[in-house]
């Protein structure tokens, strides 16, 4: 195998990489330069640069890669091809492989996209110094969801992405049933120890509202999943398209709530955005997403309640993991504060 300094033959067998994409007519010279960008604990990204000065990014599971892993990684590069038409943002799909003899599993190749995400680092530049730009950005969100929503999934191949009939009586359920399945985890102590998860659950089911119009929603979407342009407040591009489906968008809307920043910039998990003020509320949010969509939103407290709760499950499911070994305690244990104030934020706004 052969790699390039600083990334290990088992992150990137340029080589090999090289000979696959002139293959498919991506010859753009060797492969000079290769870094890795995040070493999620399911998936690796790495940028390439060539000797032409074209650059990708490379998306493959770690290794060794579990089936199921390798199968949504390619449903999302599928859903990166179907969205090359719409003016939705996202990282454009250069090439995907399925074959594992490759790299050892499957891997996909996108558009190397120049911006910023905003959490966790302080913002660059004038959106540091902008309060407007920054109402801008919160505002761009809400667009990339308006764009999205208008997405007829039929017309772009994405038909069969998703079950929408009986797609908000199935949520609670399925949530539940993945927090029961933590039980075996040496270490937790149950979901009993993630207060008003059954009360908020039993609230959802009993006001869960008729179905609204569906179509193609994130299922992540929130300020950590996107990366904004340098020059100005838009979007460069939305990431992370691993839970996207055939639903209910106004989920996604609720979702974006549920995680949004608090007065100091601190949102749910790890978000946290430097300098907050000029951002917009969530009123404003709101009032932004009714003013430019014919969804109602009656209903919405509902999704937001749903939000926290999903999320609310992830995030104990984390904890769960990382009290059994199988994963960061430290992160664990910031990971199950914030589903506790999650839990806490649905159950007041269930009782509001």
């Amino acid at each position: 195998m052969s790699a390039l300094a600083g990334v290990s033959p088992e992150a990137v067998d340029v080589l090999r990489l090289q000979g696959w994409m002139q293959a498919r007519g991506l010859d753009h010279g060797p492969i000079e330069q290769a870094r890795i960008l995040s070493g999620g604990t399911q998936n690796l990204l790495v940028h390439l640069r060539h000797e032409d000065g074209f650059c990708c990014v490379l998306r493959r599971p770690q290794l060794p890669a579990r089936a199921e892993v390798g199968a949504a990684l390619l449903r999302e590069a599928r859903v990166l091809g179907a969205l090359a038409a719409t003016a939705v943002p996202h990282a454009r799909l250069l090439a995907a492989c399925s074959d594992d003899g490759v790299l050892g599993a499957p891997f996909y190749l996108m558009q190397a996209i120049d911006g910023f995400n905003p959490s966790g680092t302080p913002l660059p530049g004038r959106h540091a110094k902008d309060p407007a730009w920054r109402r801008r950005m919160g505002l761009a969100l809400v667009d990339a969801l308006l764009a999205l929503g208008e997405v007829d999934p039929a017309a772009v191949g994405l038909a069969d992405l998703g079950r929408p009939q009986g797609f908000l009586q199935r949520q609670v359920g399925r949530w539940q049933r993945q927090l029961d399945g933590c039980r075996g985890l040496d270490g937790w102590e149950g979901p009993e120890g993630l207060t008003g998860v059954a009360e908020v659950g039993r609230w959802l089911q009993q006001h869960c509202p008729a179905a609204g119009a569906t179509g193609l929603m994130h299922g992540d979407f929130h300020l950590s999943n996107v990366m904004f342009r340098r020059d100005s407040p838009e979007l460069a591009a939305v990431v992370d398209w691993e839970l996207t489906t055939i639903g209910d968008p106004l989920l996604d809307l609720g979702w974006l709530l549920a995680t949004w920043p608090d007065a100091a910039g601190q949102g749910a998990g790890t978000i946290h955005v430097q300098p907050w003020s000029g951002f917009p509320t969530p009123a404003e949010l709101v009032e932004h997403y009714g003013r430019h969509s014919p969804r109602p939103l009656d209903h919405l407290d509902w999704y937001v309640v749903l939000a926290r709760y999903k999320l609310g499950i992830l995030l104990e499911c984390s904890h769960a993991r990382s009290c059994a070994g199988l994963g960061d305690p430290c992160v664990g244990k910031r990971h199950h504060a914030s589903a506790q104030r999650l839990l806490r934020q649905a159950l007041d706004l269930v009782e509001s």
